[in-house]
């Protein structure tokens, strides 16, 4: 199957790419993509994740085509 992963702001200087596609065997979740994605590398605390632009948890379910992106968390005031 083939997924299309994007990241964003600090997480994308961090993994040294915005986008990415896979070409991966399914079933997949969020989790597994990041560490096909990113070779291992360990995930930020508070990430923020995205499936087809709808909020995601680690557990979530990826399908063919499907989007998955990674957000840094969001600090302000």
């Amino acid at each position: 199957m083939s997924v299309s992963v994007k990241f964003f702001a600090s997480m994308r200087e961090t993994i040294g790419q915005s986008e990415l596609h896979l070409e991966i065997e399914a079933p997949q979740t969020v989790a597994s993509v990041w560490q096909q994605a990113t070779n291992d590398h360990p995930l930020p605390d508070n990430t923020v994740f995205a499936v087809n632009h709808s909020q995601a948890t680690l557990n979530s379910t990826v399908a063919d085509g499907d989007e998955v992106a990674f957000f840094p968390p969001v600090t302000g005031g």
